[in-house]
């Protein structure tokens, strides 16, 4: 997700979306990014689905200990993402560390409260987001003029940083948890934790058939709806995503249907995945944008057409099941940050800045 400039950038109103800048990877054959634990560093927004992402597949594969994780404030101004405050001798290291850090693996999210009274400057260290652990600067932005002082685009988050050449490895999320899932971190990794591959070979055909589609229509179709200018791209769009949406509820239904024939009502649930019966690289990337659907596009994004929870009923029960029954989901998903940072982050969207209260609960229990 980029800094609040201005999204549509087209002549008929339509949205695009920023390439990449820095597509690099880690490898024991790479010339400088060699796996090592401790030597590299991720910089999330945990509003940015795009982000969410990253830190879900850190917690899928068992990497909370191996790469360590700073988070920037939800409330993204003018000049892009910020960190909190770094206070030297304060403790605020501490603090921060204590809730987000590597110490604690996942990021600790606030339950989904009330939002009167925080106002867009609020530091609250390990809620609000956390200090840079590594250089204490203030914005994202620093980040990337020490990795090129050049630089002239937009200051985006997931940042894979490389602490011991001190520049951005990568900040294209779809290949950061490529480089993630590869394996290459895997000698590093807890032993607690059960190995997943994301992205099966066997698979790997459908998974980035899928992956397509749902980015184009899904992913980037929410925002395509929501910064577009003027009614009829807005319409073509908006309408477009339900389209697809309906496309992954029959996907969904026909797997459905099958874990119920071959395992029975109660155990199918746990067996709804968009692949067979496993969790996938396509269930990872689908997920961050589901879960922001209801308390944050379907009014934010003018996505109305429908509610998931009303509109999708096996969209609806993929979601629960990913976020009740996999703590790497739940854990990573603040719905605070996420309603506060859309809220509060696009003037033009919504220009009293006011956050709805909604939906309650904001997710459906199993």
């Amino acid at each position: 997700m980029s800094d609040n400039k201005k999204w549509a950038n087209a002549e008929d109103g339509s949205f695009k979306r920023q390439a990449s800048s820095f597509r690099d990877t880690v490898s024991p054959s790479h010339a400088i990014f060699k796996p090592a634990k401790g030597r590299y560093w991720l910089y999330v927004s945990l509003a940015c689905p795009w982000a969410h992402r990253t830190l879900i597949t850190r917690a899928l594969k068992g990497l909370t200990s191996v790469i360590g994780v700073s988070v920037v404030h939800w409330s993204m101004d003018t000049k892009g993402w910020r960190f909190l405050p770094y206070e030297s001798g304060a403790g605020a290291a501490n603090k921060s560390d204590d809730v987000f850090g590597p110490a604690s693996g996942i990021p600790c999210v606030p339950k989904s409260n009330p939002t009167a009274g925080i106002t867009n400057d609020s530091v609250r260290y390990g809620i609000d987001g956390t200090i840079d652990h590594n250089y204490h600067f203030n914005r994202i932005s620093e980040l990337y003029y020490k990795a090129n002082p050049d630089y002239n685009a937009r200051f985006t988050v997931p940042v894979l940083w490389d602490l011991e050449t001190e520049t951005i490895v990568n900040n294209e999320s779809s290949e950061i948890i490529r480089i993630f899932n590869s394996g290459v971190f895997d000698e590093f990794t807890d032993s607690k934790v059960t190995q997943i591959d994301l992205v099966p070979k066997q698979l790997q055909s459908q998974i980035d058939e899928i992956n397509s589609w749902v980015y184009d229509n899904i992913n980037n179709g929410v925002y395509k709806s929501g910064f577009a200018e003027s009614q009829q791209v807005y319409e073509k769009e908006v309408t477009n995503v339900f389209d697809h949406l309906q496309k992954l509820e029959h996907i969904l239904k026909i797997n459905y249907d099958a874990a119920v024939s071959k395992y029975g009502e109660k155990e199918a649930l746990s067996k709804l995945f968009l692949i067979n019966e496993q969790l996938t690289e396509a269930d990872l990337r689908l997920y961050p944008t589901i879960v922001r659907f209801d308390p944050v596009y379907v009014q934010h994004f003018k996505c109305n057409l429908s509610t998931i929870r009303d509109g999708f009923k096996m969209i609806d029960l993929w979601l629960r099941n990913l976020y009740w029954n996999n703590a790497a989901f739940r854990e990573t998903t603040s719905f605070d940050h996420i309603k506060l940072h859309y809220t509060r982050s696009h003037p033009r969207v919504n220009p009293l800045g006011l956050t709805p209260l909604g939906p309650i609960p904001v997710i459906l229990p199993l």
